[in-house]
């Protein structure tokens, strides 16, 4: 089959572009041949089709979720909002079509453009396409509207309970966790399979090289100090402060809390805040997204290192969010067999923790018991190693490639 990709975004180490990635890879190895399209694309989507306007970073895009959301968004405004979005969309329908029709697409996976309205006139002409082409389409959902806060008030619910995502015939539906899965059916009356994150756990994590060895000391890190990785972007629901707290309360020397995304996906306010709380509680706290890149290169006459790279040195790994939808960080450090301080947020409630894995938990705050288990586990790396062990067997059975081929075979069965 020829099978199109559609987002706003393939590129980078967000988690729609990793797990896109991974599912470009098993439909290769079963045979399909694959296309992309976006508002921004690199690695694995380079050399597809780009059209600028699927960014949601764009301005015209920018200038539409100022007015739909938030406290500006009225409902004098909703109406003449909703008539600039669909014209807006009619500008981007031709070259979608063309991208469709160009390629001969015999199924499009839509990542999550018709889920999250970060891109309000992408979802509408997506939606407009596959009911004109009666087009064969999975749609990958990975934030639905509702599960964030920023989208609540709004002045245009009808356009996003059409949209986001769209009921249609020729639509397969797919939650990346079984919490997702319920409310798509309870809110829409749509079904939809669960497909969870997944990891290449099958083939071993690479070690140190020429390259990565002197990461430590790139930051500055003693030997005798600890490296503390913050694997995300600085959004205020990956729930930072609870690192930060944790590390106060460890009082260990030499501590530096590496935060490896960019800050300013959603505002900057968010990360001013957390270097003042760092500040007054004489926290480390760093943001090295300048040295972290998707893969390993030279920007302005210094290395650019992995994700992998940082993992590879990391003491410990904090990932205290208060959301996720599923949890990509999460699979990367037991890939890795890092110590791990995680939340107990809803979807690992649900559908990780009862598989058995074991980190160090919090409840939505750092407790004494936590922070106790924490020092003792970073000077016992024996029993680190059980844990590490046990955890990549799990995700192994659970969370693999291997995993994920076995239900695209069976998704798209449905189209064939």
């Amino acid at each position: 089959m020829h099978i199109g990709f559609i987002s706003t975004r393939l590129n980078g180490t967000d988690g729609v572009s990793l797990e896109v990635e991974k599912w470009s890879k098993i439909l290769r190895r079963m045979g399909h041949e694959l296309f992309f399209c976006a508002g921004e694309l690199g690695g694995y989507a380079a050399g597809g089709m780009l059209i600028p306007q699927l960014h949601f970073d764009h301005q015209s895009i920018i200038a539409f979720s100022q007015r739909a959301f938030g406290e500006n968004a009225t409902k004098q405004d909703g109406e003449k909002l909703v008539d600039e979005i669909y014209a807006s969309a009619d500008k981007i329908r031709a070259p979608l079509r063309h991208f469709i029709r160009s390629n001969r697409l015999d199924l499009i996976v839509v990542e999550n453009a018709l889920t999250i309205p970060m891109n309000l006139p992408l979802g509408i002409t997506l939606t407009g396409l596959i009911a004109e082409l009666g087009l064969n389409t999975i749609a990958h959902h990975h934030d639905f509207y509702w599960e964030r806060q920023r989208y609540q008030s709004n002045a245009i619910l009808d356009l996003l309970d059409t949209a986001f995502p769209s009921k249609l015939p020729t639509i397969r539906h797919v939650a990346i966790n079984s919490i997702a899965q319920r409310r798509l059916k309870q809110r829409r009356s749509i079904d939809s399979v669960v497909i969870p994150n997944v990891h290449d756990f099958a083939t071993p994590p690479p070690g140190l090289d020429n390259y990565n060895a002197d990461f430590r000391q790139t930051l500055g890190i003693p030997n005798d100090g600890y490296f503390f990785l913050q694997p995300t972007r600085v959004i205020q629901r990956k729930g930072i402060e609870l690192a930060i707290e944790l590390v106060r309360r460890l009082e260990l020397p030499n501590v530096a809390l590496c935060i490896t995304h960019r800050a300013h996906d959603e505002g900057l306010e968010y990360w001013r805040w957390l270097k003042r709380e760092a500040g007054m509680m004489k926290v480390d706290l760093r943001l090295i997204d300048h040295l972290i890149g998707a893969e390993r290169s030279r920007a302005n006459g210094h290395k650019i290192y992995s994700l992998w790279d940082a993992y590879l040195h990391a003491d410990l790994v904090t990932y205290p969010s208060m959301y996720e939808g599923f949890g990509n960080a999460l699979l990367e450090l037991v890939y890795f067999k890092r110590l791990a301080v995680v939340n107990r947020y809803p979807v690992y409630n649900a559908d990780i923790e009862p598989l058995g894995f074991e980190f160090v938990e919090l409840d939505g705050f750092v407790d004494d018991d936590a922070v106790e288990r924490t020092r003792e586990l970073l000077k016992d790396p024996e029993q680190v190693k059980v844990m590490a062990e046990k955890n990549y067997a799990i995700a192994q059975e659970h969370f693999s490639l291997e995993v994920l081929e076995r239900k695209l075979k069976e998704l798209i069965s449905d189209f064939q």
